[in-house]
């Protein structure tokens, strides 16, 4: 799915370039790291929806047979237990599309990005 796909100029023209069953994955997915970063700005990078607050926070995007997660390695070990079901890399997730999202899950590790960046925001800072 993705490799084909135009690229999206916002995150509203990306989930709206997939079929309606998969857009309605990515809009819960979009809407479960909205509630979890209320503070994040919205844009696309490596032709992903991408959220950023104080830097990266967290891409996703859409697959045939996935939905990839890009949370960062840091978040990867620190909520490894709980991914442990899901193939994966040093960075990534990856969703089968035919289960439901762990959108708990999910919130808890966009959560912990955003405490992260946070800390390393106040830590620059104080370099100065």
């Amino acid at each position: 799915m993705q490799k084909d796909r135009v690229h999206a100029k916002d995150i509203d023209e990306y989930i709206n370039s997939f079929p309606a069953d998969v857009r309605e994955i990515l809009a819960r997915l979009r809407q479960t790291i909205r509630q979890a970063a209320p503070e994040a700005d919205e844009t696309i990078s490596y032709q992903m929806p991408t959220y950023k607050l104080n830097g990266n926070l967290v891409h996703f995007a859409a697959y045939a047979n996935h939905i990839g997660f890009y949370p960062t390695p840091s978040a990867i070990e620190e909520f490894k237990e709980d991914l442990s079901r899901y193939e994966g890399a040093k960075g990534s997730i990856r969703f089968p599309i035919d289960e439901p999202l762990p959108l708990d899950l999910i919130s808890r590790i966009v959560k912990f990005r955003v405490a992260e960046n946070l800390a390393m925001k106040k830590k620059e800072r104080r370099q100065l």
